[in-house]
């Protein structure tokens, strides 16, 4: 799919454009994307050398300007007088959707201020993409990167540890082994799933629980998708009928159906109806 910069499409309004890119393959890239990075006078890219690879397989000639974590506050005013002035300026991350664990959100909040129209091109993301496959609750928290100081990663862990749904990290394949201990003292019972190269030619997934969780022999390259499932909880439940719900049985026997008494009890007990059914007919056949 190559458009050119001489498309007749509809021009676009003035202002600040959320553009998500491919996390990995380049043919997910959106029509409507395309069309907006060609109609832009400027592109703010993560990293120019990643970016360009990308423009360059889809014919996109538009002016870029590095914009990434070390340089974003530093080059804030400069972008927000060029949109003043009217200029149509993308941000694209070097995979994925802008804003999320990447730069982006320092610029949206002084559009927000200085009231610029900003727009979203929704695509591709690793996050969504990872929890849609892991077979895990669609309830979700993401997390993101690790901190660098140990003390705040454990006690952010300490909390999450607690929730009760499927918690997403992006972890650096290079510190991969370094966060299976850290998962296994917090996250012992549950179920992960390790995502590698996802949409790319050698896309790989890794599935396993957690507390059999070990050390990679193999090294892995670029960063890494991971999925922690929801609590796994086991359901205890009594297998004998107390006194009371024998009582119970005993003065509706005959007011009731054994399948009414089956439901009604099984409705507030833990207890199989099986057990409630054997009660209900051993009573009926002393009768």
């Amino acid at each position: 799919m190559i458009l050119n910069n001489k498309s007749d499409n509809i021009k676009i309004k003035k202002g600040l454009y959320v553009v998500s890119t491919p996390i990995g393959n380049l043919a997910d890239i959106s029509k409507r994307s395309i069309e907006t990075l060609i109609q832009s006078d400027y592109i703010l890219c993560e990293d120019t050398r990643v970016s360009k690879k990308l423009l360059k397989k889809f014919n996109i000639n538009s002016q870029l300007i590095s914009y990434h974590k070390f340089n974003e506050k530093k080059n804030l005013s400069k972008i927000i007088n060029l949109l003043k002035s009217g200029q149509i300026i993308s941000i694209i991350s070097d995979a994925g959707t802008p804003a999320i664990s990447d730069p982006g959100s320092i610029l949206i909040n002084e559009c927000i201020k200085n009231d610029i129209n900003i727009s979203l091109i929704p695509g591709p993301s690793a996050v969504i993409s990872a929890v849609s496959i892991s077979g895990f609750s669609d309830k979700f928290y993401f997390y993101g990167f690790f901190p660098e100081k140990n003390k705040i990663l454990n006690d952010d862990f300490k909390v999450l540890s607690q929730l009760d749904c499927s918690i997403v990290f992006f972890v650096s394949a290079k510190k991969l082994n370094k966060t299976i201990p850290i998962f296994k003292k917090y996250f012992s019972g549950r179920k992960i799933l390790i995502c590698k190269e996802m949409t790319k030619l050698y896309e790989e997934f890794f599935r396993e629980d957690i507390d059999n969780l070990e050390i990679f022999e193999k090294n892995f390259k670029g960063e890494l998708t991971l999925v922690i499932s929801e609590i796994k909880t086991v359901k205890i439940t009594s297998q004998k009928l107390s006194e009371s719900d024998k009582d119970i049985i005993k003065k509706i026997n005959n007011k009731l159906t054994v399948r009414e008494i089956v439901d009604l009890i099984g409705r507030s007990n833990d207890i199989p109806k099986k057990e409630i059914y054997n009660y209900c007919i051993k009573l009926k056949n002393e009768n």
